[in-house]
């Protein structure tokens, strides 16, 4: 059995490259579509699955959107525009505020902080933050907020605020699926989805948003295969070695400090550790982290699943048709 380590992640990384242009150039044909359509934020996935679609339909085969709103980070449009002139695509920006605007999504988001912070208001900031699973205890969330002065306050979300702000804020993927959608009926082109295998697996994803597409090309890879396919890809360097964000809050937000439980390196290898029977003593020992910890980690991993079940199903029938 081999040790349990960075290694158990290595593939062939201009195999798979090929492997996976392959497969998205035939399931385009199959789907009867002329091209893909990708949304890019600057980030690693999308970056790569844009590079992925070049490859296997041709850079004038592929469109690309730049779908920025009030609080997105000001890097992922300009990363965004990089990739789409290194790859040679045709691209558009579209600022989704106006419309978030118009949904209730700011307004909607902020009276639900109100009920934790009644100051909240013009110029302050927020996100959420995970706690608990870790340390043994149930998951939940802390909302952080920091005012225009720069003073930062946190205190526990009660559950129908957090599922407040979680509501309003899921307008914001599904507004920019729906655009994709657009401009994919207008091309007669096919979306193209992004998450990797951690965030598919594990349910980080909005369903009929982001979790909406018509292929999914890395969606059995971990997020440690993906930034290694980043370079095997030669894609622009500041966005191989992008940190990855929800980039959905107005204060900076890692993927671990809202969902996963450890940064995306160990978590793949927690991820590919519980799939293939290794046991938590083991996982503790490659990670150095105490045994219960490791075990905490697992049964997220485990609740999570169950999560995801309803994000993953189809609509249910009565009958099979």
């Amino acid at each position: 059995m081999n040790a349990l380590g960075p290694q158990v992640l290595d593939i062939d990384l201009a195999s798979e490259a090929d492997r996976i242009a392959g497969w998205m150039r035939d399931t385009t044909r199959q789907l009867r579509r002329r091209g893909l359509v990708i949304a890019m934020s600057g980030g690693i996935d999308s970056s790569v699955c844009a590079a992925l679609a070049v490859r296997a339909v041709g850079a004038g085969k592929v469109f690309g959107l730049l779908l920025p709103e009030r609080d997105s980070s000001g890097q992922s449009s300009r990363l965004g525009r990089l990739l789409a002139e290194h790859l040679g695509i045709a691209h558009e920006l579209h600022d989704i505020a106006p419309a978030l605007e118009a949904l209730g999504c700011y307004r909607d988001r902020d009276a639900a902080i109100r009920q934790v912070f009644p100051d909240y208001g013009n110029g302050w900031k927020n996100k959420i933050v995970l706690h608990g699973g870790l340390q043994g205890g149930i998951n939940y969330y802390k909302l952080v907020v920091q005012s225009p002065e720069g003073n930062r306050q946190e205190a526990r979300l009660p559950l129908q605020a957090y599922l407040q702000i979680v509501a309003a804020t899921n307008h914001k993927q599904r507004l920019r699926k729906t655009l994709e959608y657009y401009h994919a009926d207008r091309l007669n082109y096919a979306v193209i989805g992004t998450p990797n295998r951690l965030e598919y697996d594990q349910g980080f994803f909005v369903k009929n948003g982001d979790g909406s597409a018509d292929l999914k090309p890395i969606a059995h890879l971990f997020k440690s295969q993906v930034y290694a396919l980043a370079r095997q890809l030669g894609l622009p360097e500041e966005i191989c070695a992008t940190t990855p964000t929800t980039d959905t809050y107005s204060l900076p937000q890692g993927q671990d400090e809202f969902y996963f439980a450890l940064p995306y390196a160990a978590m793949d290898l927690a991820l590919w550790a519980h799939d293939h029977g290794r046991p938590a003593a083991e996982l503790a020992a490659a990670l150095q982290m105490p045994v219960p910890q490791a075990e905490a980690v697992y049964a997220d991993i485990a609740a999570k699943r169950r999560a995801a079940v309803y994000l993953h199903a189809p609509p249910a029938r009565m009958e099979p048709l």
